[in-house]
């Protein structure tokens, strides 16, 4: 990712706290601009458009939170396991309220920027997904009586279903202790046992940063 500077940091800074706070169609350049404390045209030096700018804070988003798994799985190889892997991956978005509305298809929050090209990516996230299963499949970390297609749809299915209920259930306990229930889920139901290498975690990780890219 890019290196920004001190400026664009702050206009962006500024824009996800407006978001977050007013949703996408409440909030114009001016609004982050006068927040920021610059002029108008200070935000169109770097973005050339309201959309330009919101998806550059999206991206922001995604960025910090591959780059907090990378960290993860360098830190603890064991994060690769899908078990550790899905508790990681939950905490990452659920700690950013701008990705994990862009995720669940939060309009209030994203507005048309929902299904656009600047917005959330599901047909890489799957295809990275499908990936990474594979390389636990081929390792015998995950069960072996389903195809990898097969335990793709059925571990979205019940990861996703854990994001979504933040918004539909009443959540107890902290984010914390639902990514354990998640973990625990996820175990027992695709696991098998075994160990994670730093080899492996590398490997992940570099699926990652091409999610990212």
């Amino acid at each position: 990712m890019v290196a920004r500077t001190d400026r664009e940091t702050k206009i962006l800074d500024v824009a996800a706290d407006m978001l977050v706070r007013h949703g996408y169609r409440r909030v114009t350049i001016d609004d982050v601009a006068v927040a920021a404390g610059i002029g108008k045209g200070t935000v169109y030096l770097h973005w050339k458009t309201r959309e330009q700018l919101f998806g550059a804070v999206f991206a922001r988003e995604v960025h910090g939170a591959i780059g907090d798994l990378v960290t993860a799985l360098r830190a603890d190889p064991a994060v690769a396991l899908l078990h550790r892997f899905a508790a990681e991956f939950f905490l990452a978005i659920l700690r950013r309220p701008l990705l994990h509305g862009m995720v669940i298809g939060d309009v209030q929050m994203w507005g048309k920027l929902i299904g656009s090209e600047a917005g959330y990516d599901g047909g890489r996230h799957n295809a990275m997904m499908a990936s990474y299963l594979g390389i636990l499949a081929a390792r015998g970390l995950v069960r072996t009586d389903l195809a990898v297609p097969e335990l793709t749809y059925a571990f979205q299915a019940v990861y996703e279903g854990f994001i979504y209920a933040e918004r539909t259930a009443a959540p107890t306990g902290t984010y914390e202790d639902r990514a354990r229930l998640l973990s625990t889920t996820v175990e027992s139901a695709f696991s098998r046992p075994g160990t994670a290498d730093a080899a492996l975690a590398e490997e992940v990780a570099a699926l990652l940063s091409g999610l990212a890219a």
